[in-house]
């Protein structure tokens, strides 16, 4: 399966997902965003105390939250970019193309 592919399922199951439970009338633009923000703040949360070392090489358990809180957030970020009819990895490489332009790579020294 490829990359795109992949999205496209799993953007499928979010959005039948929350037919079958008929949330839909909850996840307007609003409530999509600020559902999303705090997901990324309880990912952040298991890092808060961590050294940066620490942050590199997390126990099992530690990596299996870390891993729950990305697919919440992939979740919410999925249902965003649906409503607005978004393909999120597209809008990624625009903006890598425009942090591109406005980031340059500094020249190679000898």
């Amino acid at each position: 399966m490829t990359k795109t592919a992949t999205l496209e399922n799993l953007l499928s199951r979010i959005e039948e997902f929350r037919t079958e439970r008929n949330w839909q009338q909850y996840h307007n633009p609003k409530n999509l965003a600020m559902a999303l923000s705090v997901e990324c703040s309880e990912l952040l949360e298991i890092f808060q105390w961590l050294t940066p070392a620490q942050s590199f090489d997390p126990d099992q358990a530690t990596r299996s939250h870390i891993e729950e809180e990305i697919g919440d957030v992939m979740i919410y970020l999925g249902l965003l970019s649906s409503t607005f009819d978004i393909n999120p990895i597209e809008a990624a490489l625009e903006k890598m193309k425009a942090n591109e332009k406005k980031y340059p790579a500094p020249p190679e020294s000898d």
